[in-house]
């Protein structure tokens, strides 16, 4: 989670986006956080990667909260074409691509 100002700085990219990812944590007593979402625009052709954890297993929720949602990662071309990603990867971008990566949201605790 660098700062946009920082990932700037020190690379050819351009943050779109950085929010928070509205409804990613699970149900309960004590809802789960929430997990954010960041799209990052590529100035530079350039090689990326990406290693990541609860893209298919969500983040489980306890004493009766709900899951949290599992992450996601996506490729957005230039084009508009929009590519989903696994939890690792590594990939070639172009000038104008870009990465958009959701965290998870956390489980949830507790019934309601």
């Amino acid at each position: 989670m660098t700062d946009p100002e920082v990932l700037e700085l020190r690379y050819p990219v351009r943050v779109l986006c950085h929010r928070v990812r509205e409804g990613s944590g699970g149900t309960g007593q004590w809802r789960g956080g929430h997990g954010s979402v960041r799209r990052i625009e590529f100035l530079e052709a350039m090689e990326a990667s990406l290693l990541s954890g609860r893209r298919r297993v969500a983040p489980p929720g306890l004493k009766g909260g709900g899951d949290g949602q599992p992450g996601k990662a996506r490729i957005i071309r230039a084009d508009g074409a929009v590519e989903e990603q696994p939890a690792l990867f590594s990939v070639r971008l172009s000038p104008g691509d870009a990465i958009e990566i959701e965290t998870p949201g956390g489980g949830g605790f507790g019934a309601d």
